[in-house]
């Protein structure tokens, strides 16, 4: 049970973050941004 909610919260972060470096990446910077911003959503999803 914990495991599927855990996988299902990554699988939302990681369409999150597809979703955002499709539509946000203007510029180098935004790319860096958009990293980070997916990494801290990836450790949000696994605590």
């Amino acid at each position: 049970m914990i495991r599927s909610t855990m996988t299902r919260n990554l699988l939302t972060a990681a369409v999150l973050a597809a979703l955002a470096l499709t539509t946000a990446c203007n510029t180098v910077e935004g790319v860096g941004e958009d990293i980070q911003s997916v990494g801290r959503a990836g450790k949000r999803a696994i605590d």
